[in-house]
């Protein structure tokens, strides 16, 4: 039979043995986890219905752990709207970096707008939504949203410096761009554009028509 020397038994009795390791976080893995839970039950529910005890339990972590990160609900939702920013902002560069004509740079990132709303209603819901009024949003939301903008801003001056677009105050043009892509983004996820028989099947195509009749609306001839 095996038997332990008196040696063996202290060294046993002394020796410590690791604790089985706690869920752990690499820097910013909760808060990305946090940010996907709450997008996934935005997309089943409104924000009203959005609580930080439910993301946490959806992103199965303690009650107390979305306060690392944030300090209330409204701060976790300005956070998704960040997102949303710099992810539209990404979506349309990407778009618009193949072409070197400010009017094909112009309908490109219109197209990409469209399709982003189109792709991700819950999101676009929330960086567009009527909780954040302007004095109390995040720094940055706002550098996330400004920076989308400029994008659609920059083009547009580019187009002007090439004598290719209608003389005109930028901004005045960019607003005016901004509120058509806006709105057809905002029927179709509202439902509205269904009825007439556009789905997110042919939504690219009628994005595309609706960039090239704002194309021409500015266009210098």
């Amino acid at each position: 039979m095996f038997t332990l020397s008196t040696l063996e038994m202290q060294m046993f009795k002394t020796r410590k043995y690791p604790k089985p390791k706690e869920k752990t976080y690499h820097h910013g893995d909760l808060r990305q986890s946090l940010l996907r839970a709450a997008l996934e039950l935005l997309e089943q529910d409104d924000a009203a219905a959005l609580t930080l005890r439910e993301v946490a339990r959806r992103a199965g972590v303690s009650h107390t752990a979305p306060y690392r990160h944030f300090a209330d609900k409204q701060s976790l939702l300005m956070a998704v709207a960040e997102e949303g920013f710099n992810a539209l902002r990404a979506d349309m560069e990407a778009r618009m970096c193949d072409h070197s004509d400010p009017l094909r740079r112009l309908q490109e990132s219109g197209i990409a707008y469209v399709l982003f709303a189109v792709s991700h209603p819950a999101h676009y819901r929330i960086m567009f939504g009527r909780a954040f009024a302007a004095k109390e949003i995040s720094a940055a939301l706002h550098n996330a949203g400004g920076a989308a903008f400029l994008v659609l801003l920059h083009t547009i001056r580019q187009g002007h410096e090439a004598n290719m677009l209608r003389a005109g105050d930028p901004f005045d043009q960019a607003i005016a761009a901004w509120s058509a892509v806006h709105g057809l983004a905002m029927l179709f996820i509202n439902g509205q554009l269904q009825s007439c028989g556009v789905d997110s099947a042919n939504m690219e195509l009628l994005a595309t028509k609706i960039a090239n009749i704002l194309q021409v609306g500015l266009k210098r001839f």
